[in-house]
């Protein structure tokens, strides 16, 4: 274990569900709209009899080892390896996976002091059920049920797993807001994208929905838009076909073309909207979508503003500076970040124990070599415990 002589806080910790994390609680009445089914020897999850592969396998009980497409992120893939061959053999689920305080065991273990804890399911349900906002409620309703039951949402002040907030329908989304506050949340997770209710899409920063970042901010909560299944998939297929949605085969265009638009539209959104100057206190933070995309937001923003000053009333990229938390991928130029959002914003994540994170957390440190211990310090704790309103002790 390595000792950086400072209480670690990792922002992109994951726990792998059970299926009985959408099932135990759903209502009966949708009972049958989320199946685990076999397809050729293989378990995949249905949701309104729609089978995805986004997850390959949605039980989790063999997963691919921490770390393990580490050389694919680092873009130093020089076999031509598939990430499925980077894979290897997959490992058993372990119960620190699934068990908050066999994961406390493994972060003492880790060197780590506090996470954030994402759900991995999570992932596909508003995307797969966008056409159906309240079975999307029903569904992740019930997900949060169990998540409070097996990890709650805040497990001896250390662990802080993350319930989910769908908005589609705001007084539901409102309701559900004080579901997890009166449970102790001190985190709530939203999926960068676009949201569908009865009238059709629209972005969850237009002032109709004001009353539910009016409660967020009163609450003092953060705001985590962490990566899902991408909304611009359809679009993608108009430019290839796709012959599968698994999140782990992507072709090369649809790499370049995805990028991480959703959280960098999702973020625009929030500032040409005007959520962040009506609501100046909330706090957001972008896990698991990496950096690439700051500074040609920061340089879209600064066009804009420049182009129609009038519709601003203040500058957006001062906006984006002082509500917007950044993780960025430890293979990218975090020194280059943090010229352009400044040193608090940026947080350490290691996305622990997913493939394409990082073996062992601490080995983050490594990207932080040049840097003074100043800088590692709050990369590495003081942002993220100020993210969630915590003392970094």
């Amino acid at each position: 274990m390595r000792d950086p002589g400072f209480p670690v806080f990792d922002a992109d910790n994951h726990m792998y569900e059970t299926p009985d994390a959408l099932l135990r609680h759903l209502p009966k009445q949708y009972k049958g709209a989320v199946e685990f089914v076999d397809v050729r020897g293989r378990t995949r999850i249905a949701l309104k009899g729609r089978i995805t592969e986004f997850i390959p396998n949605p039980t989790f009980e063999r997963v691919a080892a921490p770390g393990a497409h580490a050389d694919y992120y680092r873009g130093t893939n020089t076999k031509g390896l598939t990430l499925r061959e980077m894979t290897g053999e997959p490992i058993d689920c372990r119960p620190a996976f699934r068990d908050p305080a066999a994961r406390l065991e493994l972060l003492d273990d880790q060197g780590v002091h506090r996470a954030l804890m994402f759900p991995t399911l999570a992932n596909l349900v508003e995307h797969e059920l966008r056409d159906d906002p309240e079975l999307t409620v029903a569904v992740i309703h019930a997900l949060n049920q169990w998540m409070h039951e097996e990890w709650t949402f805040n497990y001896r002040d250390r662990i802080f797993p993350t319930p989910v907030i769908t908005l589609p329908l705001l007084e539901a989304a409102m309701d559900e807001l004080d579901f997890v506050l009166e449970r102790g949340a001190r985190v709530v997770l939203i999926r960068p994208a676009p949201v569908k209710g009865f009238r059709g899409w629209r972005s969850f920063a237009l002032p109709e929905f004001d009353p539910f970042w009016a409660k967020v901010e009163a609450a003092g909560i953060a705001v985590c838009f962490h990566a899902s299944f991408p909304p611009l998939t359809e679009y993608v297929a108009m430019w290839e076909p796709q012959a599968t949605d698994n999140a782990f085969k992507a072709s090369p265009f649809k790499v370049v073309a995805l990028g991480h638009r959703e959280v960098e539209d999702a973020i625009a959104s929030m500032i040409c909207h005007g959520t962040l100057t009506r609501f100046p206190n909330l706090r957001i933070a972008s896990v698991e979508n990496g950096a690439d995309w700051v500074g040609h937001l920061l340089a879209s923003l600064d066009r804009v503003h420049g182009q129609m000053p009038q519709e601003f009333k203040e500058h957006p990229v001062d906006v984006f500076r002082r509500n917007v938390y950044i993780s960025p991928f430890w293979e990218q130029d975090i020194a280059g970040l943090i010229d352009l959002v400044g040193v608090d914003r940026v947080l350490f994540g290691s996305d622990y124990p997913h493939p394409e994170g990082i073996g062992e957390p601490l080995d983050y440190l490594d990207s932080l070599k040049s840097f003074d211990d100043d800088v590692v310090r709050k990369v590495m704790s003081e942002n993220g415990h100020r993210l969630l309103a915590l003392t970094a002790a």
